[in-house]
């Protein structure tokens, strides 16, 4: 594969958009297929850059390179594979953006198919466009209550991180038991984000630890973007909690834990949000890690999970994160099976294959339920150099929690 860059007008008032084309010789056309055109627009700039440059830009490199390097899609229209060649756009972390990305890829570059941004919130503010314009909408790192009813609305939408409910659920469930145990009492301190993500899983969890007779002791939200968390943190920490919860994105994960080490604020349980399981945090933190508390998990036991980390090393030269990134692979097996089931470039019959498929990926045989994907790890926990699923624990690999976290330790 060759790279060229371009530069294109008009996906903002008074910006251009600069687009990374992956091209393959030849140019798709109705008699004679070369290529299938991949298309997205991801966060290259902006607040969710550390998201999207760890989670989804790796995984859409490396599921290129594998469908490449194995002679392409299987298209049986034509009897033959069809490598795949992907049209970029930097959406800015801006919902405006990414959805003129969305149409123009569309409308303009015609690619056949189009993955989707990261974040919550983009997913939302693009879901409209893709629905209209007849795509299959992979939300892969999306996770809102709506996704039952949006899956409705949009029968083209599939929802890979579910609903928050169970999220905050899962997470109150680990600290019920620990309560039980004996580890921990009822007092909890919650921070949240002040965006779509942040909003709906502090509002399930706050729910949640209500019916199971927590004490919130503080609860909080804060803008994103904000640098300055000590204040929070430091009112956190004055009212003792059990539990400390974040639900935080990348940036503030690091600052949140950072900021607590520091204070030397080290309650029985540390939970931050995204982020935690990315790899970033271990190299950033390391001992410190041990015991922390996050979102997201996996088995780690999983020799197809450990051929995908391998696989991802050496086509990325990093580790993914713990959570959405091998999500997010599956979900590209999924539209590409789905692919060659029909055997055609026919969107409308991809969209109803994923509907009702069974597929195999890294993460065993998946069928989406009502458009959801049924197994999405909330809580997880860094133990010995490796980010363990704890909750649900009712998926195969699931630790148990260590707790109390060891105490912070000075950087050496």
């Amino acid at each position: 594969m060759t790279m060229r860059l371009k530069r294109f007008a008009g996906l903002g008032a008074t910006a251009l958009a600069a687009a990374a084309v992956w091209a393959l010789p030849g140019i798709a056309d109705a008699q004679d297929i070369k290529s299938i055109r991949i298309g997205y627009a991801i966060s290259k700039t902006g607040p969710y850059t550390g998201g999207a440059s760890i989670t989804t830009l790796p995984n859409y490199q490396l599921w290129v390179k594998d469908v490449n390097a194995s002679g392409g899609i299987m298209l049986k229209s034509i009897g033959r594979k069809v490598p795949v060649e992907v049209v970029e756009y930097d959406d800015r972390s801006n919902s405006e953006e990414a959805v003129k990305a969305i149409e123009r890829l569309a409308t303009q570059d015609k690619v056949d198919f189009i993955l989707p941004p990261w974040s919550t919130g983009l997913n939302l503010a693009v879901g409209p466009t893709f629905n209209r314009l007849g795509y299959p909408h992979l939300a892969v790192t999306a996770a809102t209550d709506r996704a039952p009813e949006l899956a409705k609305r949009w029968p083209n939408s599939f929802w890979f991180l579910g609903a928050s409910k169970p999220g905050g659920d899962s997470l109150v469930d680990v600290l019920d038991k620990l309560r039980k145990d004996g580890k921990i009492g009822s007092k909890v301190a919650m921070v949240a984000v002040s965006d779509q993500f942040g909003v709906e899983l502090s509002s399930a969890a706050r729910d949640s630890f209500k019916k199971a007779n927590f004490e919130l002791v503080y609860d909080k939200s804060y803008p994103i973007g904000t640098q300055d968390l000590q204040p929070m943190i430091k009112e956190a920490q004055a009212l003792n909690p059990d539990a400390f919860v974040a639900f935080s994105y990348p940036p503030d994960t690091i600052g949140i834990t950072e900021t607590a080490r520091v204070l030397n604020f080290n309650p029985k349980v540390f939970y931050t949000a995204v982020g935690t399981a990315f790899p970033l945090y271990k190299q950033r933190f390391g001992a410190n890690a041990e015991g922390v508390m996050g979102v997201g998990g996996w088995n780690a036991d999983s020799p197809a999970l450990k051929d995908y980390l391998k696989r991802h090393v050496a086509a990325t030269g990093k580790e993914p994160d713990r959570w959405a990134s091998p999500v997010t692979y599956v979900s590209l097996q999924i539209l590409q099976q789905a692919i060659e089931r029909v055997g055609k470039i026919d969107r409308a019959a991809v969209i109803k294959e994923i509907q009702t498929g069974t597929f195999d990926t890294v993460m065993g045989r998946i069928k989406l339920e009502s458009n959801i994907m049924p197994i999405v790890w909330w809580v997880g926990q860094w133990k010995d150099g490796e980010f363990y699923g704890i909750a649900p624990a009712r998926y195969e690999g699931a630790r148990q929690p260590v707790v109390p976290k060891p105490a912070w330790k000075s950087p050496s």
